[in-house]
């Protein structure tokens, strides 16, 4: 095999992880950055429950408040009616405590319905404090995960970035930049492994010649078809290298 191929499969190894691990660095903020997303809309889902069994709570003070101020109205109506002196004010009187005695029982219908509904919205609120809580805690575990593992990629990407600049050095120029420039046309990949005589990046079937050329591996040689640095690896045959146990005589 032609000494440079060496090399340029290792680069190919090299190249290959380092895009996987530039990838995963970008993603990995982009994933945080939706996980918070949703812990911020469950929040505002929260405080939205919060304000309706607020404006609950309220509507129904304000309904007994009420409910007191025509009750103080009435007693006084009935203090002023035991004072009447013709049929005509006792009647106004009875016609205007009646009107307010109406008015409670619309106040207290409103004040059951308050009280039928805030009982979902306080077990709603309750759940979904409890499921914030969680919900925070593991956002914060993932958060750290996420940190932790931009850390360990980041180590990883140097290394294997300083490890590329020392096989990319010990590269003929010509060399390299062929393999640049085929691994940039074909999306990452600028040398390709020739395998039952086709190319295992873009399947062409080679040349009977051109397959023989690559097998003898005493020269550089691009597929025909997409133009990336190709090679051979023989098969590996392991007859006559282990000693089968002869029978026992």
């Amino acid at each position: 095999m032609h000494p440079d191929i060496h090399l340029v499969t290792k680069l190919q190894s090299l190249d290959t992880r380092i895009d996987e691990l530039q990838k995963e660095i970008s993603a990995l903020p982009r994933h945080v950055a939706q996980i918070e997303k949703a812990l911020e809309s469950h929040s505002r889902h929260l405080e939205a429950n919060h304000a309706a069994l607020a404006a609950n709570h309220n509507e129904r003070k304000k309904l007994e408040g009420d409910i007191q101020s025509v009750q103080q109205k009435t007693s006084k109506l009935r203090d002023q009616m035991n004072g009447a002196k013709t049929n005509e004010q006792y009647k106004a009187f009875q016609n205007e405590i009646a009107h307010f005695e109406k008015e409670v029982r619309k106040h207290e219908d409103r004040i059951l319905d308050l009280m039928g509904e805030a009982e979902p919205l306080d077990a709603n609120v309750k759940k979904a404090e409890a499921a914030l809580a969680t919900e925070k805690k593991q956002v914060e575990a993932e958060k750290k995960a996420v940190h932790d593992r931009t850390e360990r990629d980041s180590a990883e990407l140097a290394q294997l970035q300083s490890e590329r600049k020392q096989a990319a050095g010990q590269l003929p120029p010509s060399t390299l930049q062929q393999y640049e420039r085929q691994r940039k046309r074909g999306h990452g990949i600028g040398v390709a492994e020739v395998v039952d005589g086709r190319c295992s990046a873009c399947h062409i079937v080679l040349r009977p010649q051109l397959f023989e050329d690559v097998k003898h591996g005493d020269k550089l040689i691009q597929c025909e078809s997409c133009g990336r640095v190709i090679y051979h690896n023989p098969p590996v045959s392991f007859e006559g290298d282990v000693a089968l146990p002869q029978p026992a005589s």
